[in-house]
């Protein structure tokens, strides 16, 4: 009999089993129907209003100032100080010319500026000395004509010779034209002597021997080349003692680290929304998780192909039309844990919300 019964508890036993498990089975499938539909709906909430708030890109890159020193003079370099990639402060010494050739061309332009000023002293000697001239050419001329006046009278009287008389005739128009002379040569003096409207009170020999002096000064100066801002030279391999360096051609570079920027090159689809004050979100790709808040600063000009070296030509039959970019400068509004080094890659990504 016991053998009998136990199927009978067995099934009895599923049965409840059976019975307990269906109320789980309907919660679940309920929280299952239920739970769907609203993560779904959240979901397509979620991106409708998000949709259309932020405006993104990639091709965007760290930007810093980068200045170009060249040698405002040429010769041979004796000196050199700015290594790679080391910081160099505003004024500090970069490197240096030769200074013997402009040495002498100062020497040169002192010894010009004196002979101009001896060539005044004598032009002023000269003008006095005329002045003796005309005041001995009116006396030659007041005897001169006190001879012909006697002369004239006696001739009338017939007790002297004709050729005496035209001799004291000739005298008196010779006293007459070298007091014209002396006059003239005076008039020429001080027209040397005189100075201009530019250079008022100073002699134009002086001023150019002047001007001449301090060009040589300060290309002696120029010799010594310094750093105009602060900042990471960058480029000096070219630098080497004994090279000669050519005037206005490039040194080295200087990259101003404390002046960076990203510039990021969006779609011109996509700046319909994009204004000037925006907010930004900046990330480096060479430090992962690095996240940087910015704004949008300003607007290019143009388009990238618009400066390219060889613009594009549209102007034929096989013209395709393909989206512009267009570089929007991005202010870095923190500072960075990290070095921000010009050129880096980035993404940007800037809300629009507010756009109008």
């Amino acid at each position: 009999m016991a053998d009998a019964d136990r199927p009978i508890i067995a099934d009895t036993e599923l049965a409840t089993l059976m019975v307990a498990e269906r109320p789980k089975r309907r919660w679940g499938r309920l929280v299952a129907l239920v739970s769907v539909p609203l993560i779904i709906v959240a979901v397509g909430a979620y991106l409708w209003l998000t949709s259309g708030r932020f405006v993104s890109t990639d091709n965007a890159y760290v930007q810093q100032d980068k200045v170009s020193v060249s040698a405002d003079v040429g010769g041979r370099i004796v000196e050199v100080r700015a290594a790679e990639n080391a910081h160099v402060n505003k004024g500090d010494v970069l490197f240096r010319i030769d200074p013997a050739p402009y040495q002498i061309a100062v020497e040169q332009a002192r010894a010009a500026l004196a002979n101009a000023q001896v060539q005044v002293q004598t032009l002023q000697t000269e003008y006095q000395g005329k002045g003796a001239d005309i005041e001995g050419a009116r006396i030659a001329i007041q005897a001169a004509q006190e001879d012909f006046a006697r002369q004239s009278a006696l001739m009338a009287r017939g007790f002297t010779t004709r050729a005496s008389y035209l001799n004291s005739q000739h005298a008196l128009q010779q006293a007459r034209v070298q007091l014209q002379n002396a006059q003239a040569q005076a008039a020429e003096a001080r027209a040397r002597l005189q100075t201009g409207a530019a250079v008022p009170g100073v002699n134009p020999a002086i001023a150019a021997a002047r001007a001449q002096l301090d060009q040589a000064l300060l290309n002696l100066e120029r010799t010594t080349v310094r750093a105009p801002t602060s900042g990471t030279v960058s480029q000096a391999d070219r630098l080497q003692v004994g090279n000669q360096i050519v005037q206005g051609l490039p040194a080295l570079s200087i990259v101003v680290g404390d002046r960076a920027w990203v510039e990021a090159n969006f779609k011109e689809t996509q700046l319909n929304k994009v204004r000037v004050g925006q907010p930004a979100q900046l990330e480096i790709d060479a430090y992962d998780g690095l996240r940087l808040k910015g704004h949008v600063m300003s607007f290019g000009a143009g388009t990238g192909s618009e400066f390219s070296v060889l613009p594009a030509q549209n102007a034929n039959g096989n013209w395709v039309k393909v989206t512009q970019r267009v570089p929007v400068r991005i202010a870095i509004d923190e500072a960075s844990p990290r070095p921000l080094i010009a050129g880096l890659s980035a993404n940007v990504k800037v809300d629009v919300r507010n756009g109008r």
